[in-house]
């Protein structure tokens, strides 16, 4: 019984999460040769203000041109 957390800034649509949730749920089937209907995936979006990266909030981070 697989889990996987995803974990996201906000804005993805709700086609976008599904996509994630199929894409996921194939490259455990895929490489791991695990059961799709055991699979379970979660995305969790994270404020950017609660989100650092390169020792900065993401949000500056992302205005000094790196993502």
């Amino acid at each position: 019984m697989p889990y996987v957390n995803v974990r996201i800034t906000p804005g993805a649509t709700r086609r976008q999460k599904a996509e994630l949730i199929a894409g996921v749920t194939e490259l455990l089937v895929r490489v791991l040769d695990k059961n799709p209907d055991t699979t379970h995936v979660v995305i969790d979006e994270v404020e950017p203000d609660n989100w650092g990266l390169g020792g900065l909030p993401v949000d500056e981070f992302r205005k000094r041109g790196n993502g």
